[in-house]
């Protein structure tokens, strides 16, 4: 190979070299191989793969393709779905959640006054003791 030529892989395109990290994207877009030695599974290369599984691929075949256990590759599915689970559960504006919050607020406000007014009223009555003595 001459000095001007690149390296062209097994289809005839460019061959490049993987990053550290071993998160070289495909064309595709997503993440595909086994992690290099002591290699770190990112969340984004993880979500990568949990998104294939729930499009249909299988467990198996990723497995293979990814050099993951089908354990591991199930963990991260489950762990999704429960994300996506609660994260649905989750309600903006609550109305029971508003109405509670108000009712504690008016509570607060209430103590306040009570307690000021109890004060007052003390405050009133050692007068009147003073005055008629």
């Amino acid at each position: 190979m001459g000095s001007g030529e690149k390296n062209k892989d097994a289809l005839g395109g460019e061959e490049r070299g993987r990053s550290p990290s071993g998160s070289e994207p495909n064309a595709g877009g997503l993440l595909e191989g086994p992690l290099p030695p002591n290699g770190r599974w990112s969340v984004r290369r993880k979500q990568e793969v949990v998104l294939r599984m729930l499009s249909g691929e299988s467990v198996d075949s990723l497995s293979r393709e990814l050099g993951v256990e089908p354990y591991r590759l199930e963990k991260w599915r489950d762990k999704a779905l429960t994300g996506i689970e609660a994260g649905l559960k989750e309600r903006e504006g609550d109305p029971l959640t508003t109405e509670l919050d108000r009712a504690k607020k008016t509570i607060g406000e209430l103590t306040m006054e009570n307690e000021l007014l109890r004060k007052r009223c003390e405050a009133k009555e050692s007068l009147r003791r003073r005055r008629s003595r």
